[in-house]
């Protein structure tokens, strides 16, 4: 085993009211890789699906993974520091690797790199993927391997005597967690929705992963300015090496003595006393109590990591005019951060009290309560999509053809198709598409009838038209909705003439009558209508979140002040009418649950857990994250449920059966003293202690014994964890 050569100061370093003042290199460390970190993540799935072009399901799956892997890198890390390089070494080589792959990430959304045609598109996608899956890659190997260590860091500051500096420590470390979480959540989106890109204007991606990628760079050098001054343990070897050693040894032994010629143990751990003294195997009959509880929460995170995937989606399809702000969508996951700073102390405070007051609200009470919030969060999810699905055209199916009828003639006509009567005024349109096998008859007039075939699974514009007869034009619509809350606005001249139209800059191209659509943004729209000789209309429309309008320039159309008064809108699609606000409702329900989930789920481990296994269940925990977004990863890909309410439906019904069967087993617990068996185990002579085969834990179950558990797991690596529930 490499040890880590440490150069010991001939003094003190130096401290400023009281605190070394290497822990303020440490926490300003900490402030900008938490920024780094959920800056980017906040715009990683719009990054897939506007950018990459992937669609919702598989952009889903890849942000899942990567989330996964930054949760199961973390026990890498705790190996590597404590086994090889020690703490400082790692945080540095790991943040270079950190570093680098936000980097990757910034240059892999520059469009301009591929874009040899300059038309707005990257003509090499490949590339650009296989950079953003490189850069991701070196991201979880980054975060998750310092996540362990910047901590756990900061504690070896301290020494013996600063106790309650070193708590404190732990709760400024906390709080720049979610300091640099609700900062760049609320930041990065505002960066990406800006437009750059040195041939076509579109959204900013590479500022939006620039700046968390500069931000990485300088909590590298600010932690390494400061490397004088840290006070360096060396490596001692980890606990979680050496746990998993012991319990393959006692179940490789077992295994060897299977035949009934060999007395049976009381436990299957003690099978491990031929190697492994028994104090280590009292502790981890500990740790693998509170470790079986594990198993069935990382349900809970399947749906809580969904906060920055599915419900982000939702809320592209939603109304962000908060007065005069607009909100992007993927700001509302800065909520969370939010809404964790208002919870947690009120819960302390005010809402745990109140509930003791009428019955024992005992630790694994609150973890079954926090699940079902998070079910119930994603009960309001559903409730939300189903009213957001009302709102939503009725595309055609994959076997049927829709259509809209245009009115370009002075006067009002009535038509049938497929023998539905349709009476359209005159430059009119019918309210509603209507929708056809692939083929259809159409009557313009007595007389006059038409065969019309369409394409399976499209939208089709008809406009009719007078010539020396009534005829008509087919267009191609759109068959989903604009993107990104975009408005799609197009212009039907039937003026006669060459006309020059634009809105806001950008100018129709007209390859007929029927020019291609154009993406505008909310808001105030002003149409400027021109012809060859110079003259002029301005006609305004208001825009709201994912509409769709077909501007109607007739015949009768002429340039003067009272021009607009003849050109008409068509909402082909209607704008997102149900507002973001209402997601506030399922976050609120979503953090609740996390607050009474997760820091009381940290505070019972580390209760109920050896004083030197904490890092064990650390690692741990940080798994049942891990499994959590594997298991929605899973289920994007495998699950074939049409409508995405019934997905949320799904996984609330999962995470209440889990509750359920949680439930159970935090009745059947009990509760135990680690501190105690501890003592008792130091206590033993060596002649009893070799008597003993196994060593038979007391139970406890009452109230005032769990209190007496917490009081006596208040070490400062109880609080470095407690408090690190946003890492």
């Amino acid at each position: 085993m490499a040890v880590e050569k440490i150069k010991k100061p001939k003094k003190r370093s130096a401290t400023i009211f009281g605190y070394p003042l290497s822990i303020f290199f440490i926490v300003v460390n900490e402030f900008c890789e938490r920024f780094s970190y959920y800056g980017m993540r906040a715009v990683l799935v719009l990054y897939f699906k506007y950018f990459l072009k992937w669609d919702e399901d598989f952009a889903t799956t890849i942000y899942h993974a990567f989330v996964a892997l930054c949760y199961l890198t973390p026990i890498l890390g705790a190996i590597v520091a404590d086994s090889w390089l020690g703490k400082f070494k790692t945080i540095v080589y790991l943040s270079i690797v950190y570093a680098v792959g936000q980097v990757v990430m910034a240059v892999s959304a520059i469009q301009d790199i591929t874009d040899a045609n300059k038309d707005g598109t990257p003509d090499n996608m490949t590339l650009h993927v296989a950079l953003s899956m490189v850069g991701l890659l070196l991201i979880a190997l980054g975060t998750g391997g310092i996540k362990p260590c910047v901590a756990a860091f900061g504690g070896d500051q301290f020494e013996d005597h600063q106790e309650k500096q070193r708590s404190t420590f732990f709760s400024i470390f906390y709080l720049s967690i979610n300091a640099g979480s609700l900062i760049s959540t609320l930041i990065t989106p505002i960066l990406r929705a800006q437009t750059c890109g040195i041939h076509i204007q579109q959204e900013c991606y590479p500022l939006a992963f620039g700046v968390p990628a500069a931000l990485m760079v300088v909590a590298l050098i600010v932690f390494i300015v400061g490397s004088p001054m840290y006070i360096r343990n060396p490596p001692q070897g980890n606990i979680i090496v050496k746990v998993c050693k012991c319990i393959g040894f006692a179940v490789k032994n077992r295994f060897r003595h299977r035949s009934s010629q060999y007395p049976k143990r009381e436990h299957w751990m003690d099978w491990a006393e031929e190697k492994y003294d028994k104090l280590l195997i009292a502790q981890v009959k500990m740790a693998l109590k509170v470790l079986f509880l594990y198993i069935p929460l990382p349900m809970f995170w399947a749906l809580f990591d969904q906060q920055g995937s599915r419900w982000t989606f939702q809320a592209t399809t939603m109304n962000g005019n908060f007065a005069t702000i607009t909100i992007q969508p993927d700001q509302m996951q800065t909520v969370n951060p939010i809404l964790i700073l208002i919870l947690v102390p009120i819960m302390d405070t005010l809402i745990y009290p109140l509930i003791s007051k009428c019955f024992n609200f005992t630790p694994l009470r609150r973890i079954t309560v926090g699940m079902f919030l998070a079910a119930l969060a994603f009960v309001a999810a559903a409730l939300l999509q189903i009213q957001i699905d009302k709102t939503l055209p009725d595309f055609p199916s994959s076997t049927e053809g829709q259509v809209k009828f245009i009115n370009m003639v002075n006067r009002d006509l009535q038509i049938q198709a497929d023998n539905q009567t349709i009476s359209l005024k005159a430059f009119g349109a019918n309210e509603d598409y209507l929708t056809f096998n692939n083929q259809f008859t159409l009557v313009l007039e007595p007389g006059q009838q038409y065969n019309v075939k369409l394409d399976n699974g499209t939208r089709n514009t008809m406009a009719i038209i007078q010539g020396s007869k009534l005829g008509f034009e087919k267009f191609d619509d759109m068959t989903s909705k604009p993107e990104k809350g975009e408005n799609a606005l197009r212009v039907l001249n039937g003026f006669g003439s060459v006309l020059n139209v634009t809105v806001r800059d950008k100018v129709f191209n007209f390859t007929s009558n029927m020019s291609e659509y154009l993406s505008v943004s909310h808001g105030k729209a002003e149409f400027m209508i021109k012809d060859d000789r110079g003259s002029s209309c301005i006609y305004t429309q208001e825009l709201g979140f994912g509409s769709s309008y077909t501007l109607i320039i007739p015949s009768t159309f002429t340039f003067g002040e009272m021009c607009s008064e003849n050109i008409k809108a068509v909402m082909d699609m209607e704008p997102n009418t149900v507002h973001m606000a209402w997601q506030i409702i399922q976050y609120f329900l979503m953090t609740s649950g996390e607050v009474v989930f997760s820091v009381t789920g940290l505070e019972f481990s580390y209760s109920q857990a050896p004083s030197n296994m904490k890092s064990v269940l650390q690692a741990g925990w940080l798994l049942t994250v891990a499994v959590g977004n594997i298991i929605v990863l899973i289920v994007a890909e495998a699950a074939t449920l049409k409508d995405q309410w019934a997905e949320y439906i799904l996984f609330a019904s999962l995470l209440v059966l889990v509750c359920i069967i949680f439930a159970i087993m935090a009745y059947f617990y009990t509760y135990t003293d680690p501190t105690k068996i501890e003592a008792q185990f130091g206590e033993m002579e060596p002649e009893e202690k070799e008597k003993r085969k196994s060593f038979d834990m007391p139970r406890k179950g009452s109230a005032e014994s769990h209190k007496e558990d917490r009081r006596s797991s208040d070490s400062s690596s109880d609080d470095e964890c407690t408090k690190q529930t946003k890492i």
